[in-house]
C-alpha cells in the first residue's frame, strides 16, 4: 500500500514551508539607503591596489571635457596639475594605485550624476554633494568646501551690486544642473529667468557679449575666469553658505557602489594629514576673500 496521500501532502508542505523561511531569511533586504551599508570599510574590502574596480588593477576616473583652470591644467586631467587632478592621484595612491594604473574617462557634467549605472570608479567635477543628488548617486566625503561667486564685466550696474536685492533685476546666468543656477533661482530669486547653459564656456561668451548682466560660478573659477579669461570681468561678491553645513564637492561613485567606503576613508585620511590643504593652497590659492553678498 501507498503511503497516506493527505499525510504525504502535509509532509511535503510542512518541509516546503521550512525551508522557504529559512531562504527568506538569508536574502539580502533591500536598504532605504544604498551608500548606508558602505558607511565604513570592513575586513578587507579595501586591500590597497585591490578593490573591485570597472577594469581589475586599474581605477578609472572621471570628468567633464574641456577641464577647466584651476582644478584641471592646460584642459590635460592625466598630467596631475590642477587642484582635482592632484586630489584624484592623491586619492588614488591612497587606495594603492600608482599614477600608471589611473585611467581618465570624459563624462559630461549632468551624465555624471544622473540615475543609471556608471563606467567609472569614481568622477571628479566640482559636483556639489547633495540630498537630491544622493538619490541617484554615491558620493565621497567633501574634497573641497566652496561658495559660488558671482562675475559681471567692469562699469556696469551689475559690478555695482553690493547685496542680493541689487541682483533681482538682473538677467543671470550659470551652467545647468550646477548649485551655481540653484543659488541665482533659490536665493536671488531673480524677477527674469535664469540663463541656462551647457557649458561654462557658453555662459561666459553670454557675459561677454552682454546677453546676460553677470553670470554665477564657484568662487576659484570666478577668480581664474576675471584673471585669464574674461579680462574686463570683476568679482561682484559671493553668496554665504545657505543652512548650517558648507557646499562641498564630493567625488561621485555608482549608487551603493561597493568603493564609496574606501574612496571616502581615503578622502578623510587626506583631509586628516593636511594633504587636501596643501593641495588647495597649491592650486587655488588666488582664490581669496571676495564681498559677501547679503
Amino acid at each position: 500500500m501507498h503511503p497516506a496521500p493527505r499525510a504525504l501532502r502535509r509532509a511535503v508542505a510542512a518541509a516546503s514551508i521550512a525551508l522557504l523561511a529559512t531562504a527568506v531569511g538569508c536574502a539580502p533586504q533591500p536598504q532605504d539607503d544604498a551608500s548606508a551599508k558602505a558607511s565604513a570599510p570592513t575586513g578587507n574590502a579595501c586591500a590597497k591596489g585591490k578593490l573591485a574596480t570597472k577594469t581589475s588593477g586599474k581605477l578609472t576616473v572621471a570628468t567633464d571635457e574641456p577641464a577647466y583652470e584651476p582644478w584641471f591644467k592646460d584642459d590635460k586631467p592625466a598630467n596631475g596639475k590642477g587642484f582635482e587632478s592632484a586630489v584624484a592621484y592623491a586619492v588614488a595612491k591612497q587606495l594603492g594605485y600608482d599614477r600608471s594604473a589611473v585611467v581618465w574617462q570624459s563624462v559630461p557634467f549632468n551624465k555624471a550624476f544622473a540615475p543609471g549605472e556608471k563606467t567609472f570608479d569614481f568622477d571628479i567635477n566640482q559636483v556639489s554633494i547633495s540630498a537630491e543628488r544622493k538619490k541617484a548617486v554615491d558620493f565621497s566625503s567633501g574634497y573641497y568646501d566652496v561658495r559660488q561667486a558671482v562675475i559681471a564685466l567692469k562699469g556696469t550696474k551689475a559690478a555695482k551690486a553690493k547685496s542680493i536685492a541689487d541682483l533681482k533685476g538682473l538677467k543671470l546666468g550659470a551652467q545647468v544642473g550646477t548649485t551655481s543656477l540653484n543659488y541665482i533661482q533659490d536665493v536671488v530669486k531673480p524677477t527674469q529667468e535664469a540663463a541656462a547653459y551647457a557649458k561654462n564656456d557658453q555662459a561666459k561668451s553670454a557675459l561677454e557679449n552682454k546677453q546676460v548682466d553677470a553670470i554665477v560660478v564657484d568662487l576659484p573659477t570666478a577668480f581664474y575666469i576675471t584673471a585669464a579669461e574674461v579680462t574686463d570681468g570683476t568679482i561682484v561678491g559671493q553668496f554665504e553658505n545657505q543652512g548650517g553645513t558648507p557646499e562641498q564637492f564630493g567625488l561621485v561613485l555608482d549608487k551603493g557602489s561597493s568603493l564609496t567606503s574606501c574612496v571616502t576613508a581615503a578622502v578623510d585620511a587626506l583631509r586628516k594629514d593636511g594633504t587636501l590643504a596643501e593641495l588647495e593652497q597649491q592650486w587655488l590659492s588666488d582664490a581669496v576673500d571676495a564681498p559677501v553678498l547679503k
